[in-house]
């Protein structure tokens, strides 16, 4: 093996440890109740998804506000804070656009 493709590899593996150390684990207060007793499902994880932005601008500011409900229903919840942020984000329409011939 040369030297060159010794570095590569070593970077990559580097790499793919480095980012499997950032993924995220287990939520522990996935469908439990806040203290009102709540917890968020699809509709509210879709808004919340739509208003990430304003959100995460607020988060600097203040311990109060996170950018995502932790007492949430699970699965349903993360598909609809991922729908939102992609309605707001643009989504694969950009990408389907094509340019008009003049």
């Amino acid at each position: 093996m040369t030297k060159k493709r010794l570095f590569l590899v070593s970077t990559a593996i580097l790499a793919v440890l480095l980012l499997a150390g950032c993924a995220a684990g287990i939520n522990p207060t996935v469908d439990v109740p806040d203290a009102g007793g709540e917890s968020a499902g699809f509709w509210l994880g879709l808004w919340h998804g739509v208003i990430s932005c304003v959100t995460f601008v607020i988060s600097l500011f203040t311990d109060k506000v996170s950018v995502y409900e932790v007492h949430n229903s699970g699965n349903w919840y993360d598909f609809g804070f991922m729908l939102g942020v992609s309605i707001i984000f643009g989504g694969t329409s950009r990408a389907t656009k094509r340019k008009s011939k003049k």
